[in-house]
C-alpha cells in the first residue's frame, strides 16, 4: 500500500481507511463478526486473494481480529480501534445518500449484493415465531436469476436458491433495480406497492409484518438532496 511519507495522524488513518475496499470491509463488520465467505458476498467484485491480503493487514494494523482459530468455522471481528472508525463510516453513508447521484447506472445493479444485503439485513423474528418462507421473482432477469427463496425460521433469514418446500407465505415481484432503489431508500414501500413497482401477496400476517421483515436501514431514513428515481 502506498503511503503519504507524512507523520501526521490524518495522513496515517487516511493511508488505512481511505485504501479501496477497506471502509467496506469496516461496514459489514459493524454489523458483528463474519466468516470469509460471508466477507466475499459483501464486496464481490474483490478478488479472495485481495481479500484474504486485505484482512490480513487490518489485523496486522490492530482493526480487526480473528476469532475462532482457523478453518471455515473461524469469523473476522472489529477490534476497540475498528469499532471507533464504525461512526465515520457510518457518516460516509449519510453524505452519500444526500449528495451522491440517485439514478443506478448499469454496472452499479448488482444482483449478488441485493440478495446478500436481503439474507443478511432483513428482520426474521418479524414473523414472531411462525415459519415463513418468502418468494422474490426479478421480472427483469433471465430464467436462471428470476426466483429466490428467503426462509425465515428459528430467528434466522436463509437464502435459497431453490425452492425449499413448505408453502410459499409471502409473494414478491419487481424488477431489482426497483428493489435496489427500495432497499437504498429512494422508493418507499408504500409508493412501490401504489405505483405497482412491486407486488406483495400471500398469508394476511406476512404481508402485515413484510415492513418489518424488510428492516430498511437507518440510511434509508436519510432524505437525499439530489434527484430521486
Amino acid at each position: 500500500m502506498k503511503s503519504y511519507g507524512q507523520f501526521c495522524p490524518v495522513a496515517k488513518a487516511a493511508e488505512l481507511f481511505c485504501e479501496r475496499w477497506n471502509a467496506l470491509i469496516v461496514r459489514d463488520l459493524a454489523a458483528g463478526p463474519r466468516r470469509f465467505s460471508e466477507l466475499q458476498r459483501g464486496v464481490p467484485l474483490m478478488s479472495p486473494s485481495l481479500l484474504s491480503s486485505r484482512l490480513k493487514w487490518l489485523i496486522d494494523e490492530g482493526v480487526v481480529e480473528r476469532r475462532g482459530g482457523h478453518g471455515r468455522q473461524s469469523a473476522y471481528a472489529l477490534t476497540e480501534a475498528g469499532r471507533e472508525f464504525v461512526p465515520l463510516v457510518e457518516a460516509l453513508g449519510i453524505w452519500g445518500q444526500r449528495w451522491t447521484r440517485r439514478q443506478l447506472k448499469e454496472h452499479e445493479i448488482d444482483l449478488g449484493l441485493l440478495v446478500w444485503s436481503l439474507e443478511s439485513s432483513t428482520n426474521p423474528q418479524a414473523f414472531g415465531d411462525r415459519r415463513c418462507l418468502i418468494r422474490l421473482e426479478l421480472t427483469d432477469q433471465v430464467a436462471s436469476k428470476r426466483l429466490w427463496w428467503f426462509l425465515n425460521q428459528k430467528g434466522r433469514c436463509e437464502l435459497c436458491v431453490d425452492d425449499p418446500g413448505g408453502g410459499v407465505n409471502l409473494y414478491l415481484s419487481c424488477t431489482l433495480p426497483d428493489i435496489i432503489y427500495l432497499v437504498r431508500g429512494d422508493l418507499t414501500p408504500a409508493l412501490a406497492i401504489s405505483d405497482q413497482r412491486l407486488e406483495v401477496i400471500g398469508d394476511g400476517w406476512a404481508r402485515k409484518t413484510f415492513v418489518d421483515w424488510l428492516n430498511l436501514s437507518p440510511l434509508a431514513q436519510v432524505q437525499s438532496n439530489l434527484d430521486v428515481h
